[in-house]
């Protein structure tokens, strides 16, 4: 079993940063489920960090935005701005690095699933981006933000506007009915896990897992759009 500083070392190699003040990390990896069990030595959550990181990324994603689309309006830019840093978004980004591995738990909180549940992991991905930030200044935590963020942009908006590109995708072609239907429930209350099917006039066409329907659908809707991209090739 890997120690806490081994784990430490492995998530800065993986993002790319080195800290300058390993402390900020560990705060920003640090739930206050955990800091309220350690009696001796009180530590300090992430809450701050996340306040500061939600700022930056919206500044840093905002100055993207506004230079690689010259042409649209404000209210499309605040509509894709939106959707890019919303908490199912940035939780998605933080799969890609597996940060919620990292993150530090109370038993309690470990126990009904907290480091699988998206609003925890998105808000620890805005707290790492506070830390940068105050470790290394802004350029380090766009640099962050560029790589883990807004890198295959394409493909994240895809999955996250999944659902709605799929019905699109459906009208365009025919007037098939598309539906989902859950398949299956597993997991007690506190860390349920559902299987869906999307469905096309009653054949499957994608599936999904999520810790929601909402999120299971979305990943059915990802799936299918995928396979219809590929037979369209």
């Amino acid at each position: 079993m890997r120690n806490r500083k081994e784990l430490l070392k492995e998530l800065q190699d993986k993002i790319g940063y080195q800290f300058q003040n390993e402390g900020l990390l560990k705060q920003a990896l640090t739930h206050s489920s955990f800091a309220n069990e350690q009696k001796i030595n009180k530590l300090s959550d992430y809450e701050r960090l996340e306040f500061l990181g939600d700022a930056v990324l919206e500044m840093v994603s905002s100055e993207f935005l506004f230079h690689e689309n010259p042409e649209m309006p404000e209210g499309q830019l605040t509509r894709l701005r939106a959707s890019m840093v919303c908490e199912p978004a940035l939780a998605y980004c933080a799969r890609d690095i597996d940060l919620g591995s990292y993150i530090l738990l109370g038993k309690g909180e470990e126990a009904t699933g907290g480091r699988k549940r998206d609003s925890l992991t998105s808000d620890v991905m805005e707290a790492v981006i506070g830390a940068i930030f105050i470790d290394g200044g802004i350029e380090e935590a766009k640099k962050y933000i560029y790589r883990f963020v807004l890198s295959d942009l394409e493909n994240k908006i895809l999955f996250m506007d999944s659902k709605t590109l799929l019905q699109e995708e459906i009208q365009k072609k025919n007037t098939a009915q598309l539906h989902y239907e859950l398949v299956d429930e597993t997991g007690p209350d506190h860390d349920k896990e559902f299987r869906v099917k999307a469905c096309l006039d009653g054949k499957e066409i994608g599936t999904g897992v999520g810790r929601t329907k909402k999120a299971a659908e979305q990943q059915a809707a990802y799936e299918a759009l995928m396979m219809l991209k590929e037979r369209g090739r």
